[in-house]
């Protein structure tokens, strides 16, 4: 498979939110520098754990900052955006950064009411009609041309969710699965039907499936885990509180109360994290790729120790190399 990092500018608890970009660029360094085919960052609005909002300005950033490796959105929102600003913006981050910028794209809404109806986000549903839109803007076959031209054409994928497969292999677009969706019983008849139905497009002449998971690579299970925790416990404290919480320390961590549903929704999160040493990442890689096809992994870890993320990614190029 190739390798690509999905990094979401996670806050930590105490440092200043700064950071959180910073250490994304910081990142997409290391990680040209250690042989990884492409870096996205995400888009997430009013979320204290995360500091990008803005896909395309930190790519503006990243782009400046490294050489070669493809650099791209995980994903953007469409549902917050005008089509033609979208295909402006990743125009002038082709034209910056020829040939290697990527689109993902999205269509997750706000995370809570009050960000929805800041975002102006309507009830009715455009987007299909929208990827439409965007796909024609990108490809110079739109109402009007996208500024500044650019060659090759800035490739679109699809993050699928509900339909979005259906849709992807319709419009000829790789597709990104990740969540609750890789771990079900339907993976494997719903990809297989993506590569069937899949129609050629000047976005991409073949299927292609990228699968997203936290994947963390320590010396030994128990580090691995230990890594891992502080995202999956900013998750299930989110389904308490209603609020993505920046990471916090595995010790700051432990010493909090922990009541039984916390714990199962940890452990939950933990089983579904590919997380452990070299041997035990590998196999569970192995077994994710036989259940898939998968053509790509892109690891979307996150945790509390900068330079253990480091090290983590560093260990997963080498094994997957």
């Amino acid at each position: 498979m190739r390798l690509s990092l999905l990094d979401r500018s996670r806050t930590r608890a105490g440092r200043p939110e700064a950071e959180g970009l910073t250490g994304s660029v910081d990142r997409a360094v290391h990680a040209e520098q250690a042989g990884y085919e492409r870096f996205w960052v995400a888009e997430h609005h009013a979320v204290p754990g995360i500091a990008s909002g803005a896909p395309a300005v930190l790519l503006a950033a990243i782009g400046a900052a490294t050489q070669a490796i493809r650099i791209g959105s995980g994903g953007v929102m469409l549902p917050n955006h005008q089509p033609l600003v979208v295909a402006e913006q990743f125009a002038m981050l082709q034209a910056l950064n020829p040939g290697r910028v990527d689109l993902g794209i999205g269509r997750s809404l706000g995370f809570t009411a009050p960000v929805r109806e800041a975002l102006r986000q309507v009830e009715a549903d455009t987007y299909e009609d929208d990827l439409h839109e965007l796909l024609a803007l990108l490809t110079g076959t739109g109402a009007v041309t996208v500024h500044p031209v650019v060659d090759p054409v800035v490739p679109v994928s699809l993050l699928a969710t509900g339909r979005g497969t259906q849709v992807a292999a319709q419009l000829g677009l790789p597709v990104v699965i990740g969540g609750p969706v890789l771990w079900g019983d339907d993976i494997g008849r719903v990809l297989a039907e993506y590569r069937r139905d899949f129609r050629p497009s000047d976005h991409a002449r073949e299927p292609h499936v990228t699968v997203s998971l936290d994947v963390t690579v320590a010396a030994d299970d128990a580090a691995a885990r230990d890594l891992a925790l502080p995202e999956v416990w900013a998750m299930a404290r989110s389904r308490q509180t209603g609020e993505f919480p920046p990471l916090e320390s595995v010790e700051a961590i432990r010493a909090q109360p922990w009541n039984d549903q916390l714990r199962r929704r940890v452990e939950k999160g933990l089983g579904q994290a590919v997380a452990g040493s070299p041997a035990t990442v590998r196999a569970a890689l192995a077994e994710l790729e036989t259940r898939t096809g998968a053509d790509e992994l892109m690891a979307s870890t996150s945790t509390h120790d900068r330079d253990a993320l480091l090290e983590s990614d560093r260990l997963l190029r080498d094994l997957v190399a």
